[in-house]
């Protein structure tokens, strides 16, 4: 996708810098410029510490057959039992285990902790762990679709404790780890507990099933319905209390009920009707979003798909927070004053779009962790850390990604208590607010200027220092900071995030480019200590 022109941005320090393909003629029309107050904002909320989380599918822990990348030349495989039923294997590839020991890997996951890390997803509710130091068998036993070893997990435990993100997961509970009657057993969670325990790790939050609005394609018995799963989670949650009692029970972990975007023929538990069969009885209401599935998965119907042309638009960047607000609906009524997590998310379920690697999901990912943690939602993880078109990082190479670049940038200034920063001047210009990490009475303002012509201006009363994040085309997987390409430099250190010193007075915003700005000076009231 080409930029419209030439889009020029004026820092109020007197620096120039171009974004875009050179032209000779004017940059595009300004709009009024409007205050911001940043000593007045008022607090609104908060969020955790750890608030900007990720996932690391356990298929990927154990090797298996995820979304295969449109970039892959890999030819055409077998159907296989170990992928969401009803899915066509063109789809997936086959990928060996993640190696959780690369330095490369480690060194950029630590640069956004604290953390969580959660590892779940579909194929968690179906794989066995084999609890023995003996060699595992190639197939998994009856009633199960993969197998996690020992050692897998070790990995996971170690990578957690390294990185400095809290380890989360989800039980299996397909029918190979039922009685004779279809009840769940506890079984196989009891030996996770304990093994981790064992290597020195702790498990910090658990949902019982992944996305159980779903229930077939997620691999549970047939015809299991709420009852059933209130049945289960009843005995999950007195075991958790009695073996775990500081493992969070998070749930129920719906996904995108609002919006319908199912597949055809595919059977819905409720989230609502779970609920109401198993009471309260979460530490942590949790849901999932996508705003739509990606061309992957294209038989769901045209509805459920996007384009990269409404990647901007006002509709697009609203999904989040409608899907928010009926969750949220659901938790005021069964859950409430409960904390409510986000616990899986990304630019398109099935793998993300093509563009989902780009620049131009940054404006999508920056805008829902502002405008979520102004709603009130306390923690997001991002899917996935490194697999698929929609990884922070690439899955061969690790490189960072645009989003991981704007996942640091967030990490580095935004802290913890959420401000209003008051109205915007447009539609297309997005204004979020917190104080500024580690600088006691400081704002860090972020604002995103999704008009795709239009530069927009703002008066700031105090200086500051900008950080500027632009591409020459939206769909570029490389990333401008104040003009700069980030990348990583040699022996893989990270670029120091230099901003632009600014002084007070209006700032200009170039069209299709997203701006922290770093108020050190504000002296807000409510981000002092």
């Amino acid at each position: 996708m080409k930029r419209y022109q030439k889009a020029t941005e004026i820092l109020a320090s007197g620096v120039l810098a171009a974004f875009g393909a050179a032209t000779c003629f004017a940059g595009p029309k300004q709009a009024p410029s409007m205050a911001i107050k940043p000593k007045t904002m008022v607090r609104v909320g908060s969020v955790d510490e750890r608030y900007q989380s990720y996932n690391i599918e356990m298929v990927e822990v154990t090797g298996g057959r995820f979304w295969k990348p449109y970039a892959s030349k890999g030819e055409a495989q077998q159907p296989g039992e170990n992928q969401p039923s009803g899915m066509s294997a063109s789809l997936f590839e086959y990928r060996k285990p993640i190696d959780l020991y690369n330095p490369r890997l480690r060194m950029l996951a630590a640069a956004l902790g604290p953390a969580y890390v959660r590892v779940s997803g579909t194929w968690a509710n179906t794989t066995f762990l084999f609890d023995s130091d003996a060699l595992a068998p190639e197939d998994p036993p009856a009633g199960f679709k993969g197998v996690l070893t020992r050692p897998e997990w070790k990995g996971v435990v170690d990578f957690s404790k390294a990185v400095d993100a809290k380890l989360m997961t989800s039980a299996a509970i397909s029918p190979g780890v039922r009685d004779a009657s279809g009840v769940w057993t506890p079984v196989q969670e009891e030996q996770l507990l304990t093994y981790t325990k064992s290597v020195g790790g702790s498990i910090a939050a658990m949902e019982f099933m992944n996305e159980p609005n779903m229930p077939d394609v997620g691999g549970a018995p047939k015809g299991y319905d709420a009852a059933e799963f209130g049945r289960d989670l009843s005995i999950f949650r007195t075991f958790i209390q009695k073996t775990s009692p500081s493992t969070l029970i998070v749930g129920p972990g719906g996904v995108n009920e609002e919006s319908n975007a199912l597949p055809a023929g595919v059977r819905e538990m409720k989230s609502a009707d779970i609920l109401s069969a198993t009471g309260p009885a979460f530490d942590v209401f949790s849901y999932h979003f996508y705003g739509a599935v990606s061309s992957r998965c294209a038989s769901f119907g045209e509805s459920a798909t996007t384009s990269a042309a409404a990647a901007l638009s006002a509709q697009w960047l609203a999904r989040a927070g409608k899907s928010e607000q009926f969750y949220a609906g659901l938790r005021d009524r069964f859950e409430p004053g409960k904390q409510i997590w986000l616990t899986e998310t990304a630019q398109a379920a099935c793998g993300g779009d093509r563009w989902a690697s780009t620049f131009l999901d940054s404006f999508r990912y920056l805008n829902q962790l502002g405008s979520l943690a102004r709603n009130g939602v306390r923690v997001q993880m991002y899917n996935t850390l490194a697999a698929s078109d929609y990884g922070l990082l690439d899955e061969k190479t690790y490189e960072p990604r645009p989003n991981y670049w704007a996942a640091l940038l967030w990490h580095r200034l935004m802290g913890t208590t959420v401000l209003d920063p008051g109205p915007s001047p447009a539609p297309n210009l997005h204004l979020y607010a917190q104080c500024l990490r580690n600088h006691p009475g400081g704002v860090a303002l972020l604002v995103i200027n999704a008009d795709r012509t239009e530069a927009y201006s703002l008066r700031i009363p105090v200086a500051s220092e900008r950080f500027t994040l632009t591409a020459h085309e939206l769909t570029d997987k490389q990333v401008q900071l104040n003009g700069g390409n980030l990348q990583l430099g040699a022996d893989d250190r990270l670029p120091e995030l230099k901003g632009a010193s600014t002084v007070a007075g209006n700032l200009s915003f170039a069209p299709a480019s997203i701006t922290f700005l770093a108020l050190s000076a504000a002296r807000n009231a409510g981000c002092q200590p």
